[in-house]
């Protein structure tokens, strides 16, 4: 992913868009500007009124009116024909159904896609060849409809990014070689949701600590590098390179590499509740990159060259992840759907506009390329950085490959998504 383009971490994909929505609604409690009463005055506000902290109320004050919902934005769909897609009708779809299959599997509660899923298995798990691609083609036809994707300006390209999931190399314990901590969820952090008291603002989730008889906000990135916290005995790895790990907290799961050659897969657990900063940006307006420069790759080589500016770089992100280790039976990383990703057949994307399990049928080209990638994704996976109606994250899966493709992503691009038929784009899934 390009942490210029405010590809935030994954993990802020799981945390999801509806977040973001929500601390808006919930910056609406008061008519003051958040750059009048600070950020986390607000979030005090949030958090009386979930009744964390409740200071007693002056006798003559009228009683406050309930948060007011703001409205997601509207989603622009129109009716699309299947010729209308790029090379519809010539495309293998075979490599995209283990991905759907995968968006099956999540389907329980979702009756509109069960009749699909459920003819579905009747095609067998791999169809391949001409035949296997022209019977799939028959299958999405007979039970979708293409809805192509606008903005809310009526543009219909927007911006598609790229992720992946990285490898690092680790230990168990702490080396001289081994030093920087890949924590665990700590036991002091907590999860305060407003949905109890107020419905509207269910999707809002916010973290903190108890100090005394206080919530305040968790430790930040650079309080937690600092030492200022009680991890101590929550590290369930330790790695070689900060940089690596920064960028392992902004995919948001990953694999180690531990000095026998086994590999363990870890995954997003939680996040402190900072937002997160780019620091591609912060390069960038500092003069010391370009902006065509702040890539992935361009941080890191900046990164090997300014090790003693590294700290400081790193802490104007306060954001921080922590990880949880995953079975080794799972194929890879797992998506806000709760399915494992599928590489180069997954999407990311923002869910206030396009439901997590549909297909999404992708046309865009490759990174830093004008030849054409068209293909038939499924939406199983949310992002911070994802937000609008055509805007999307390309999973690239796992290697070399994955993380240099990745990294130079940001591509124009255009999207349709297939409701199945019988289902509106208004509906809820």
């Amino acid at each position: 992913m390009n942490p210029f383009v405010l590809s935030l971490s994954k993990h802020e994909r799981i945390l999801g868009l509806r977040q973001a929505q929500a601390e808006r609604n919930c910056y609406s409690i008061r008519a003051e500007s958040i750059e009048k009463i600070g950020k986390w005055l607000v979030w005090g506000l949030c958090a009386a009124l979930s009744a964390c902290v409740a200071p007693p109320k002056p006798p003559a004050a009228p009683p406050a009116p309930p948060p007011q919902a703001v409205a997601p934005p509207t989603p622009l769909f129109a009716v699309s024909k299947w010729e209308m897609l790029p090379e519809w009708q010539s495309l293998d779809l075979a490599p995209s159904w283990a991905a759907f299959q995968q968006s099956c599997r999540a389907a329980k509660a979702r009756p509109r896609l069960q009749a699909a899923c459920a003819r579905a298995e009747k095609l067998g798990a791999e169809p391949s060849g001409a035949d296997g691609s022209a019977a799939l083609r028959a299958f999405y036809e007979e039970w979708f409809i293409p809805y192509q994707v606008f903005n809310a300006d009526g543009s219909d390209q927007g911006t598609i990014t790229g992720y992946y999931e990285p490898k690092l190399y680790g230990n168990r314990t702490q080396t001289p070689r081994f030093r920087y901590p890949v924590y665990a969820a700590p036991d002091d952090l907590l999860q305060i949701d407003m949905g109890e008291a107020y419905p509207q603002l269910k999707d809002l989730r916010l973290r903190g600590r108890l100090h005394g008889k206080r919530v305040i906000p968790y430790y930040s990135r650079a309080e937690i590098d600092a030492g200022s916290n009680p991890f101590a005995g929550r590290e369930l790895f330790w790695v070689e390179n900060a940089v690596e790990l920064f960028f392992l907290q902004i995919q948001g799961s990953g694999r180690i590499e531990l000095p026998d050659g086994s590999l363990v897969k870890i995954g997003y657990a939680d996040q402190n509740g900072h937002p997160y900063i780019s620091i591609g940006r912060k390069l960038v307006e500092a003069g010391e990159l370009k902006l065509e420069e702040a890539s992935m790759q361009g941080i890191k080589a900046w990164a090997e060259q300014h090790p003693d500016k590294l700290g400081a770089l790193l802490a104007q992100n306060p954001s921080y992840v922590f990880f949880r280790e995953l079975p080794n039976g799972l194929s890879a990383a797992l998506g806000a759907l709760g399915v494992p990703l599928t590489g180069e057949y997954s999407l990311a994307v923002d869910p206030r506009t396009i439901p997590l399990g549909l297909p999404v049928y992708l046309a865009t080209t490759y990174p830093n390329d004008s030849a054409p990638l068209n293909r038939l994704m499924l939406a199983q996976d949310t992002g911070g950085a994802i937000k609008g109606a055509v805007r999307a994250d390309f999973f690239w899966g796992f290697g070399e490959r994955a993380a240099a493709l990745a990294g130079r992503m940001k591509q124009p691009g255009r999207m349709w998504v297939l409701f199945p038929k019988g289902g509106e784009p208004a509906l809820a899934f």
